[in-house]
């Protein structure tokens, strides 16, 4: 948490709110976060306009009009959001950037699992991380997704969560994807037909798009860059449900242990073959 559909939310709030708004100052705790600030970043930050603010994966891209990028991961309690100036500070708030209309951006995050920071481009950036990102999990070449399931022997729920085959699926969206797709997330991606991973690739497009829709899923901080919660959680299949029914056939869903995450499955839903 935030996964791809919260980061998207909060992208698509902040848009209106930022875009063409120049940074005139900011203000930073001495809190450390998961990566360091840079003092020498300043200088290519304030007095720039934001012309441009998107998504990759689960990062926020905000474009400055000197082609440099503020970068902003909301590891799992970050909230990115523009409120007046007048508005109190909140605890836990560790950047606040002053907008040119008496608004400020601002960066809090309970938890300091994720980062605010700067690169020259987004290009640079991209190509500076240790895991090459995957393509966004929409319109994903099918031949692709087989050839990365074909002959992997990690479970689906790894596989999923791999940034490097498709970017910005989490614990949330691979369970309810593979709850939608029919497949018990402890199978390894060789058990799967071509039709089988097909099946998945198409309800991990479906799940995502739907969450979008409903602004994601506020499950503990997470809310848009407006402030406002998600409602995705209301319809939460599977995931932080075990113990309870499921909604299709009425059995117990069980939990395991999957590539480090609690994953929650149907047992008569997902019956492995």
């Amino acid at each position: 948490m935030p996964e791809l559909p919260e980061v998207e939310t909060v992208v698509r709030d902040l848009r209106p709110l930022l875009l063409n708004r120049i940074i005139t100052s900011m203000k930073r705790s001495q809190k450390p976060l998961r990566q360091k600030w840079s003092k020498s970043w300043e200088k290519n930050i304030l007095q720039k306009k934001v012309i441009e603010i998107q998504r990759r994966g689960k990062w926020i891209l905000s474009k400055l009009d000197n082609q440099s990028v503020l970068v902003t991961h909301l590891g799992m309690t970050g909230q990115f959001t523009v409120v007046p100036s007048i508005h109190p500070k909140e605890n836990h708030t560790h950047f606040i950037f002053l907008l040119d209309n008496q608004t400020e951006l601002r960066y809090r995050d309970i938890r300091r699992f994720g980062s605010v920071t700067w690169s020259p481009s987004i290009s640079v950036w991209e190509n500076s991380l240790e895991e090459k990102l995957g393509p966004e999990p929409f319109g994903v070449d099918p031949e692709y997704w087989w050839k990365h399931i074909k002959h992997s022997k990690r479970n689906l729920k790894a596989l999923l969560l791999d940034q490097s085959i498709v970017a910005g699926v989490g614990n949330i969206y691979a369970d309810e994807s593979c709850f939608r797709a029919q497949l018990d997330p402890r199978r390894l991606g060789t058990s799967l037909s071509k039709s089988e991973a097909e099946r998945l690739r198409i309800a991990v497009e479906e799940v995502l798009t739907i969450a979008i829709e409903s602004r994601g899923s506020t499950i503990r901080n997470y809310v848009g860059g407006s402030g406002l919660q998600g409602e995705f959680q209301e319809q939460l299949q599977v995931y932080g449900r075990a113990g309870q029914c499921c909604f299709v056939c009425e059995s117990i869903l069980h939990h395991v242990r999957l590539a480090g995450r609690t994953t929650t499955f149907c047992p008569v839903c997902q019956k492995r073959p």
